[in-house]
């Protein structure tokens, strides 16, 4: 789902929210009103009182939305399943400011999949920011690990990040860079 509109929001209850660009968590009271702005991956950023602020999809009933649908397996999935699963949701992953998810941004490096003897998965991501000094950079990373986490089968998730390669926007995929106009 995406959005880049300005749809009228009043959060229903008390709603932990991340302030966007810095990164602090604040809570936002019940009858706050604001606007969504971005909605994309299962998270909205909401602009209230001059600021953005980014509700995650576990919050999505403070803002009359639904939560995200629970993630499928089927019976005896096999980890190139599972990575296939891992990497469709890290293009659920976006920055607040930025439409384009971490994968076509080029900010994941890598993702592997390893199971244990009884069938449970750990992944390990590296991945960096377009930005070392990113306010938003461990709000992406608890974004990336808790989707992970929701893969029926994967038990642990390591997310690195890392800024060796740093970042360029050559690392973008083409419909990204066509997207933001950075050719």
């Amino acid at each position: 789902m995406y959005s880049r509109s300005s749809e009228p929001v009043r959060f229903e209850r008390d709603c932990d929210a991340v302030l966007v660009p810095q990164g602090e968590a604040v809570t936002l009271p019940a009858g706050t009103v604001g606007y969504i702005t971005q909605a994309l991956g299962g998270s909205w950023t909401v602009f209230v009182e001059g600021n953005l602020m980014r509700i995650a999809g576990k919050d999505a009933d403070a803002i009359g939305k639904e939560p995200p649908a629970p993630i499928e397996l089927p019976e005896g999935a096999s980890d190139e399943d599972v990575e296939t699963l891992v990497w469709k949701q890290l293009r659920t992953c976006f920055d607040p400011e930025i439409p384009i998810n971490i994968v076509d941004l080029g900010l994941v490096y890598g993702a592997d999949v390893q199971s244990d003897e009884v069938g449970r998965r750990s992944v390990e991501i590296r991945m960096t920011l377009t930005a070392p000094a990113c306010g938003m950079g461990e709000t992406l990373v608890e974004d990336v690990r808790g989707k992970l986490e929701l893969i029926p089968t994967v038990g642990e998730v390591d997310v690195e990040l890392v800024f060796d390669p740093p970042w360029t926007r050559d690392m973008m995929s083409e419909v990204a860079r066509l997207e933001t106009g950075m050719f």
